[in-house]
């Protein structure tokens, strides 16, 4: 079993608080910090976790970090953290710029500690369900959209939605990014809240980006395109499908159902709808005992620091393509 410090105890901080009193066989959590104190007695009383005032002493007693603060607080927390040679679960996005983000990759190794970044869509049960299915896609196609909520409005809606997105499509195409193309505008903030995105891959894949929010409902929807096979991720409702495009066998000719298409030259071709089995869990849960099991088991994390980096890195991009077009 491992010792546990979660740090930050806002809205996401208690989820992470309740998932690991959930996990009380790999984790026992030692206590949290934060720095709303009033707030910091009513956690203490609801959850029964020990609310420590002292942030070093309580990173100094456990094994585990997990940072679940506002980002501009992620580097000072996971310095701290690292330095003290303790291994480290931050929440997305790692830090708030891709320089403070390099500097925790060159303590992390130099500390030779465990990490992970939090971009919990990896974990959601209908990618999980198809991960293994997606192979080269060429063509991506992703819709984020949120109702308007003020939290969260001290980032650019890229860095606070867009991100998941940019994170699981760097994670499925194996190529550098070699063109971004992006579109934003801020509607009820000073940065952008709502804006699209087009990457362009050195493999020739072309992923379209999508995220709002200020929109009329809440939609997270991705599409993957590649050879014979469509595969389609809704991660609100827990959905997963693949359209396959395969040949004609006889079965499917005598099949009254079967939906043959004609082709250019007298070709056909069989499609078939696939409804994967979807394993219901919880997604934050589910990324914390995979860290738990990277540690014990000396193994890679799920998404590693690097990862965290990469994403943060192309999001500042788009970011910086966004004031170019404004400009």
């Amino acid at each position: 079993m491992l010792s546990i410090a979660v740090i930050g105890a806002g809205h996401l901080g208690k989820i992470h608080l309740k998932c690991l009193q959930g996990l009380s066989n790999q984790y026992k959590i030692v206590g949290f910090y934060d720095v709303d104190t009033e707030n910091s007695t009513k956690v203490e009383a609801e959850l029964g976790v020990k609310y420590f005032s002292n942030l070093e002493e309580l990173i100094q007693a456990v094994d585990v970090v997990d940072i679940v603060t506002p980002t501009i607080s992620h580097f000072e927390i996971a310095s701290l953290a690292l330095r003290k040679g303790k291994h480290v679960f931050i929440e997305k996005p790692i830090t708030t710029t891709p320089q403070e983000a390099q500097k925790l990759l060159a303590l992390a190794n130099e500390a030779g500690v465990k990490t992970q970044v939090g971009h919990v869509e990896r974990f959601n049960p209908a990618f999980l369900a198809v991960k293994d299915k997606i192979s080269n896609p060429m063509f991506i196609e992703t819709h984020r959209l949120a109702m308007f909520n003020p939290r969260g409005l001290d980032v650019p809606v890229v860095l606070d939605l867009m991100i998941h997105d940019i994170d699981l499509i760097l994670s499925v195409v194996n190529s550098p990014v070699r063109k971004i193309s992006a579109s934003g505008t801020a509607i009820v903030s000073d940065t952008p809240d709502i804006a699209n995105v087009r990457l362009e891959f050195n493999n020739g894949c072309v992923a379209n980006i999508t995220a709002s929010r200020i929109s009329m409902e809440n939609l997270r929807k991705s599409r993957f395109f590649q050879k014979d096979a469509y595969i389609a991720v809704d991660f609100l409702k827990k959905e997963s499908e693949i359209i396959r495009m395969g040949d004609v066998t006889p079965a499917a000719k005598d099949d009254p159902f079967a939906m043959i298409v004609d082709l250019p030259q007298g070709k056909q071709k069989h499609i078939q709808i696939e409804k994967p089995e979807v394993i219901p869990g919880n997604a934050i849960q589910s990324e914390l005992s995979s860290f738990y099991d990277a540690i014990v088991n000396d193994t890679e994390t799920a998404v590693p620091f690097i990862d965290g980096y990469n994403a943060l890195e192309v999001a500042y991009q788009i970011l910086n393509e966004i004031q170019s077009a404004k400009r």
